[in-house]
């Protein structure tokens, strides 16, 4: 290959080349790789030379590879309601490389700007110097809903009060980095960054070791630290937690990753509780003190007692514990205001006021339409301009003068001018063009880079790298939507190699370990759950490619056989009434009914309900699921979409085959956790959902299939459907011979303790395990009431008469007392699951707003 001048020109001894006989020169807009004269830069060369010896097949490997590592990690950003269709984080394996020397500079210029906003943050909630001044426009502030009133005069510990920053970088054509935005509320991305090297190191490793590339674990270290140490005046050993939103927040992988990797539980505001003046975690161990909040809950939504009252999303009354000083929120709250656009305007006044200098990494040019002259200019230049609302919203978009039409600028103007100081406008800068792999070459795109910094007891700590985003269209504009756009690894290169740090995980503190294992209650329901929604969609399965094989038999099914076993199928999923009142048209013609059963995700007990329901519970446990868990999940995620294509056109011709691999799947989870999952109570309590939904599924299939007497061949088909679908066919045919009695069958399905899936055996199975929970305070002495329904149900099985459950009673024509029994087991096992889940599971409502509840009441 060789570099010339304009272009890059493939020799044609070197036709496997993975570089682009052109390569766009930018127009107005600074090139990352390459100088004017298109040759490369020098801290860009190496990387470019090894891409040029892949062959477009192997660089497509590799970017496939990347994906898949992203995909089994659970990467992934912008979930929907749909747990299916997960977004898969995108990752560009070309990095972003900056050398030494620049980002010398970049790490001072931010580390300074920390400072600053760290200044702002203590003034607006202090004395408020810079509004008493005329600094900042007292409205700026006054009208914004970030600037929390509740807050004034609240302080964290320690010497800052803003403790991780995050700041959106932009070159301009010159080559500088400028800032365009700053986040401070909840910082998000250094996760995805964390993720991005991870992969990034796997997959191109050569280039990775030989580029002296500094290493990341050292700020997430500093982190960890400063977190530490934000209790140090009342513990040595604080508690520190993560809030989330929750499992359909658009940035979750990165808070469950983040929660994994630094060793903090992470908890929703349902698992947290305000009680004598100080914030408790809710866990099957009792309550448990919070010292340390790392937040992901924007400002507003933290507390419905004192700010909004519609948040599902926040602890009532944690703000009035933080002004104890009984808690430490990071950031802070109130935080939120130095987001503001506007205030990026004021900033080289404000920075003369309080540090008595001027900003060395400089801020993009910015107008408040709330000034006279600001209005005019932006009026007058809205071409050239990117227009913000003062109030940033996740429901308002910025507005890029330069693409809009002449109707839609006069809108605009209009707009502007209705209400002026709503309004700040900013330069436009396209952005710098980076290397992406796209389309099977090496193009070049906009750029735009997220830095991070931390607070520490020498000033801030900045991330030696970032979060690089580039856009995947040839549209000119600054890359602002992640989900729009490819992620990138950010390598600041050393001077000199650096020494192999020790990992984050192997320094955290051994009592971190006996905090992990102080569980919240909503993790256990959903691992509860999980168990149950996949053991529930696995017997149905089974019993569904049971009848698809009796029903596609050599045989013609008899008529009683044929309505028993669809009866069977309604009522094991609970899709009723389904066959249960079929006319004879109906069980001639089943297939849209059976496809229903299996395809209708929006069904309740249709196969398909059930493992969304189980994947949904999987995302809100992320965090706890190994990496093999994963791929597996994935597995079954893929599946399903294979089913929903078989069933396009109805029952396909060997349906039975069709979930074959799901229930292969979902047998592959089951014996993973079995396995290789430690006997912690996660483990516990997904097992006691497996076992109680096992036992609930056998006890429905023996009264549903046994209990109404048949004639003696339909009767025998009938019996070896069921231990055909409980996988105990060839079990019983070596016991019994060809005696197929019910007596038999129940034998095994009901009393054969070494039959896993007996009755019997789930039972006991339960009986152990509620020996490993924790005991929670009871007022009276002896067993349980949970423990007592299950030795109850234990004896009945114990003690039945398999020979008169067999028996037909002669006056109700059915095997009465079978009946009886099932329904009985069946009963005590759902009042087991609703003890189970009063007492280890949260479902008390918290406080609520004074305001709120004062407007409720007629006066």
């Amino acid at each position: 290959m060789q570099f010339q001048t304009g272009t890059f020109v493939t020799s044609m001894i070197d036709q496997k080349s993975t570089l682009p006989s052109a390569y766009d020169t930018p127009v107005n807009a600074y090139d990352e790789a390459f100088m004017e004269d298109r040759q490369p830069r020098p801290h860009w060369e190496p990387i470019l030379r090894s891409m040029e010896n892949l062959t477009a097949e192997e660089m497509h490997d590799r970017q496939r590879r990347a994906q898949r590592i992203l995909r089994e990690d659970g990467a992934t950003y912008n979930l929907t309601s749909d747990p299916l269709t997960p977004s898969v984080w995108s990752l560009d394996l070309i990095p972003n490389i900056i050398e030494t020397n620049e980002w010398l500079s970049i790490e001072q210029g931010l580390a300074q700007r920390s400072t600053l906003f760290d200044l702002i943050l203590k003034d607006l909630y202090g004395p408020q110097e810079l509004l008493k001044n005329g600094i900042i426009p007292s409205e700026i502030i006054f009208s914004h809903p970030g600037f929390l009133r509740p807050c004034h005069g609240v302080t964290v510990p320690g010497e800052h009060q803003l403790l991780l920053h995050a700041v959106d970088l932009v070159r301009n054509p010159m080559g500088q980095f400028q800032v365009i935005s700053d986040r401070t509320q909840v910082p998000s991305g250094a996760g995805y960054a964390l993720e991005n090297r991870a992969v990034v190191s796997r997959v191109i490793a050569n280039n990775f070791r030989e580029s002296q590339v500094r290493r990341l674990a050292g700020f997430f270290q500093s982190f960890k630290n400063m977190l530490s140490s934000l209790s140090s005046q009342w513990t040595d050993t604080p508690r520190i937690v993560m809030l989330s939103p929750g499992a359909y927040s658009s940035t979750y992988f990165e808070q469950a990753y983040l929660s994994n990797y630094l060793g903090f539980p992470l908890v929703q505001g349902s698992d947290l509780t305000v009680r004598n003046g100080a914030v408790w975690m809710k866990s099957l161990n009792g309550l448990a003190r919070v010292d340390v909040i790392l937040r992901r809950v924007d400002d507003a939504y933290c507390d419905q007692a004192e700010l909004r009252a519609d948040s599902f999303l926040g602890v009532p009354g944690l703000l009035e514990v933080v002004r104890a000083g009984n808690v430490v929120l990071a950031n802070p709250l109130g935080s939120g205001i130095l987001e503001a656009p506007a205030l990026l305007k004021f900033l080289p006044a404000i920075s003369e006021f309080l540090m008595g200098e001027q900003l060395t990494l400089p801020t993009v040019t910015t107008w408040w339409c709330g000034d006279a002259d600001d209005l005019h200019y932006v009026l007058s230049n809205l071409s050239h301009l990117i227009i913000k609302p003062t109030i940033r919203r996740h429901d308002t978009n910025s507005i890029y003068g330069h693409t809009l039409t002449e109707k839609q600028k006069l809108s605009t103007i209009e707009k502007i001018k209705r209400n002026p100081h709503l309004y700040t406008a900013q330069s436009y800068i396209p952005g710098s063009m980076s290397p992406i792999w796209l389309d099977e070459k090496i193009q070049a795109r906009p750029s735009l880079m997220r830095a991070f910094t931390v607070s520490g007891p020498q000033g801030y700590s900045v991330m030696p790298g970032g979060l690089s985003r580039t856009g995947e269209s040839h549209k000119e504009a600054i890359v602002s939507n992640i989900s729009g756009s490819k992620s990138k690894d950010t390598w600041v290169l050393a001077a000199e190699p650096e020494p192999q740090a020790a990992s984050i995980i192997e320094q955290v503190l051994l009592q971190d370990e006996a905090l992990q294992a102080n569980l919240p209650s909503r993790v256990v329901e959903n691992l509860f759950w999980m168990g149950r929604y996949a053991e529930r969609a696995e017997i149905s399965m089974r019993l569904l490619r049971t009848i698809f094989k009796q029903m596609n038999g050599i045989d013609p099914l008899p008529e009683e056989s044929r309505r028993t076993l669809l009866e069977m199928a309604s009522t094991q999923t609970g899709c009723l009434p389904g066959f249960m009142e079929a006319d004879e048209e109906l069980l001639a013609n089943p297939e849209a009914e059976l496809v229903s059963i299996i395809t209708d995700g929006s069904r309740a007990g249709s196969i398909k309900a059930n493992l969304q329901a189980m994947l949904s519970c999987s995302e809100q446990v992320k965090e706890m699921l190994s990496a093999d868990t994963r791929i597996i999940i994935n597995e079954l995620r893929d599946h399903i979409h294979e089913l929903d294509r078989a069933y396009t056109n109805g029952l396909p011709s060997a349906p039975e085959e069709s979930l074959d691999s799901l229930v292969t799947s979902l047998l592959a989870l089951s014996g993973l956790n079995h396995e290789s999952m430690l006997r912690g109570l996660d483990w516990t309590f997904q097992e006691i959902g497996r076992r109680t939904e096992r036992a609930l599924q056998t006890a429905t299939l023996l009264r549903s299939s046994l209990t109404k007497p048949l004639p003696a061949t339909s009767q025998q088909q009938i019996l070896e459907s069921v231990l055909l679908s409980v996988e105990a066919l060839i079990s019983f045919r070596r016991r019994y011979r060809n005696r197929a009695r019910v007596a038999y069958g129940l034998d095994l399905l009901m009393i054969d303790g070494t039959n896993p899936r007996s009755l019997l055996y789930q039972v006991e199975q339960l009986r152990k395990y509620i020996k490993e929970l924790p005991r929670n305070e009871t007022t009276s002495a002896g067993l349980s009431p949970e423990h007592k329904i299950i030795i109850k149900s234990l004896n009945d099985i114990q003690l039945a008469d398999l020979e008169e459950l067999a028996k037909i009673n002669e006056k109700t024509q059915s095997r009465h007392a079978l009946e009886q029994l099932m329904t009985e087991l069946l009963d005590q096992l759902e009042q087991f699951t609703v003890l189970i889940s009063d007492k280890y599971f949260d479902h008390t409502a918290g406080p609520q707003s004074l305001t709120e509840a004062i407007r409720g009441v007629a006066l």
